[in-house]
């Protein structure tokens, strides 16, 4: 028998979506969901990403002047100087520096290339006459003008999108000369890095390469980071410069990055020889083309504009501007980094590393190009904002390097849980190498730390690749990685923890996050478990087995509920079991944990009160960083408190920086991608959520925001329309068939 209450609730969802059903029927044929014409095209979805262009008409002092640039391997830190030279540092995913011991996590781990700087002869970049940079958004591509009238120049650097390599062209309407120039920082060893080896002789080319030092880890053995500068009509003026014969209108000279494991310097040559061949085989012109076919298809395949209201021109372009930059390092051997991603710079203030224990003297740390606070390693929890948001975005190839790197640790980690435990199952340390790392024995007696008995990240990255599959129907993926991987991390609860004397889980000593340690039944990994273990359990009966069906449902049947008590007369959500008192360690909230990202409460979904009043008296509350508050309140409802962070978010410029997307350090170190991350999640939540089939559109969205939109939702779903005055305006639907799924929340 249905309550009284709930009754009324299923009725004024009904009338609601009925209303939203007939508004979308009664619109003009032409704008009708099935099978119609969307209002907007192509060419209307790119003039609007012009409008987000970023231009400065004055040059950068220095690299803090800087705008990204990449191909999702290879990155770019591009600027003009007041001499009028272009500079610009090489990233790349795989380039891993052996540097694992130095202070504050290895700092030097992650580092660059070189910097390339191009000299024009007479540099018409050289003042403010006519100039121009800009990064151009629809094409990918860095393009700096100069001069007027008659006299007028042209330089396009750009990072092709399926090919490892960087162009660079020149047009003008004057004869000019062009240098191009590699120019090293580390021309001596230090304590951290060794130096860059140029190599000599070399006829119409420069080439340079950086050996990994690292003899333990075999992903870095003998890992060789290096790249080719050549053009047609170029000749060496020494061994680190390239200089054009002569004047011309035009010049173009290619970059060409590689890394490689290989014993010996000759080998990486002829590697980087076949690759050159194999890259500039095909016509410029083509290449070029192809270049721009995968930005447009990029562009199109996901986008929100919102043209009206409080902050939304910057909202909407630190959307953009961070979509932009997940684009340009997303496709490499490694997932995106949290800290700086590829495009960390130098600064001239060293770093000063104090010892905690006041016995060592302190350590000053230079900060070169190289240099990330926060090291090598990807701390799940800052990692994770920048992959959840790819889903609705479309973004699924971009989100490959992190299954695989996790995949891999977790296959790892398996195997010396046997070694260490004696029992099956795996689990994710807080701070991972994309090689993996030696886990150390955890009993009760070890004493608590941020990241010991600390073991929910495995439980998270469960629940992303559920969505994954539950967007991508990609069962491939789920039987070879998902299936596996969520079945490891439950295991691991199942055989590490003990049960009470009802046979109930007794997950004891367990952090909650970071920020209570070694407390009793905590909210995190209990909201995790359910979560994960309910999902499984929907998946297709031909995507899993029996004997793992089984052990599902009577482990789920043993997880204690989610942890609630009576705060000020109302109930909510608790960060452990009630009768226990901890410290709080660090900045996180985790009772609500169980409404993200594990989203056992929240709309259309029952005692959402309970979640709404532990969200109303919760500690930390801040916009930025890892702060995941705003897809919190998206999922709540609660608009105004989204539009608030996510506005936050979207705008946290660093002081220091000249981008108006590469964020402030936080806790973290510029740009801060965790902090870009966590505002394109809140911002679609806001927009669009789901719950099984159902999609509700504008859960939270405010009805100040104008705005036109695109994007995906579970079994391959698209959903486009424009909102005015928070109403659906026009809507379409990919297939159209998901219409009867739609609702608006009632709240």
């Amino acid at each position: 028998m249905i309550h009284c209450k709930e009754r009324t609730r299923i009725i004024k969802q009904f009338i609601v979506s009925m209303m939203l059903i007939i508004e979308v029927l009664c619109l003009p044929p032409e704008l009708q969901a099935a099978g119609s014409k969307h209002v907007k095209h192509e060419k209307s979805v790119m003039a609007n990403l012009d409008q987000y262009n970023v231009r400065w008409d004055t040059p950068s002092l220095d690299a803090s002047g800087s705008m990204p640039l990449g191909n999702g391997d290879i990155a770019l830190n591009a600027w003009v100087e007041k001499s009028g030279d272009l500079l610009f540092y090489i990233a790349k995913s795989d380039a891993w520096s052996g540097d694992l011991v130095a202070p504050n996590y290895g700092a030097y781990g992650l580092i660059k290339i070189g910097r390339i700087r191009v000299s024009l002869t007479p540099n018409p970049f050289a003042g403010t006459d006519g100039f121009q940079q800009m990064l151009r958004l629809k094409d990918g591509s860095f393009e700096v003008t100069g001069g007027t009238g008659r006299r007028t120049s042209t330089l396009l650097l750009w990072v092709d999108a399926n090919k490892p390599v960087i162009q660079v062209e020149t047009k003008c309407s004057f004869p000019v000369s062009m240098r191009v120039s590699m120019e090293s920082w580390r021309s001596i060893p230090t304590e951290y890095l060794g130096a860059d080896s140029i190599i000599s002789g070399q006829t119409n080319r420069v080439i340079w390469y950086y050996r990994d030092l690292n003899k333990d880890i075999p992903l870095l053995i003998d890992r060789t980071i290096g790249a080719a500068i050549l053009g047609e009509g170029f000749v060496n003026k020494d061994e680190v410069t390239l200089e054009s014969v002569k004047p011309g209108l035009s010049h173009q000279v290619s970059i060409h990055p590689l890394t490689v494991q290989c014993s010996t310097r000759a080998q990486w040559l002829i590697k980087l020889d076949r690759q050159i061949d194999s890259t500039m085989h095909a016509p410029q012109r083509k290449a070029r083309r192809d270049h721009e076919e995968w930005w447009n298809k990029f562009w199109s395949r996901s986008y929100i504009f919102i043209n009206s209201g409080e902050n939304a021109q910057e909202v909407t372009r630190g959307y953009l501007l961070q979509r932009f930059k997940n684009a340009c390092t997303g496709r490499g051997e490694a997932p995106i980094k949290f800290n700086g991603s590829l495009f960390t710079v130098e600064n001239p203030e060293p770093v000063i590393i104090k010892d905690r224990n006041k016995v060592k003297p302190d350590v000053v740390v230079p900060v070169t190009a190289d240099y990330r606070a926060w090291g090598y390693r990807y701390w799940f929890q800052n990692t994770r904002p920048i992959y959840w948001p790819m889903m609705a975005s479309g973004d699924f190839d971009l989100m490959q390097p992190f299954f695989r790197m996790y995949s891999f640790i977790v296959n790892d980690n398996a195997r010396q849980v046997k070694q260490i435990y004696g029992h099956d199952g795996s689990y994710i340390m807080e701070g991972e190498a994309l090689w993996g790392g030696k886990l150390e024995k955890i009993l009760a007696d070890t004493p608590g730390y941020y990241g010991t008995h600390y073991y929910t990240p495995v439980l998270e990255l469960s629940a992303m690749m559920l969505d994954y599959y539950a967007y991508t129907l990609d069962e491939k993926f789920a039987k070879e990685t998902l299936v596996p991987l969520a079945d490891a991390g439950v295991t691991f609860f199942d055989q590490h923890f003990k049960r009470d004397k009802n046979g109930i889980l007794l997950l004891d000593p367990d952090n909650a996050i970071e920020t209570f340690w070694k407390v009793r039944n905590p909210l995190p990994d209990i909201a995790g478990l359910r979560f994960v273990l309910e999902g499984l359990l929907k998946l297709p009966v031909g995507l899993t087995n029996l004997t793992f069906r089984e052990r599902w449902k009577r482990f789920l049947a043993e997880i204690p509920p989610v942890p609630t008590g009576i705060r000020d007369g109302r109930k909510q959500l608790l960060p452990f079991e009630d009768g226990q008192n901890a410290a709080a360690r660090n900045i996180e909230n985790p009772e609500l944990y169980a409404i993200y990202p594990f989203r056992i409460y929240g709309l259309e979904k029952p005692d959402i009160e309970v979640a709404q009043n532990a969200f109303a008296v919760r500690k930390n509350r801040r916009a930025g960083c890892w702060s995941q508050e705003a897809v919190q309140a998206a999922l709540l409802g609660d608009s105004e408190t989204a539009r608030i962070y996510v506005t936050g978010h979207l705008t946290r410029k660093d002081p220091r920086m000249r981008f108006p997307a590469f964020w402030d350090r936080g806790s973290d170190y510029v740009p801060d991608e965790d902090n870009g991350g966590n505002g394109l999640h809140a911002l679609q939540t806001m927009l669009i959520q789901f719950d099984g089939s159902k999609i509700l559109l504008l859960p939270a969205w405010p009805k100040t925001w104008d705005a036109e939109f695109k994007l995906h939702a579970p079994a391959n779903t698209i959903v486009e329309g424009r909102i005015r005055a928070g109403k659906i305006v026009d809507l379409k639907i990919t297939p159209a068939k998901r219409l009867k799924d739609l609702i608006m929340p009632a709240i």
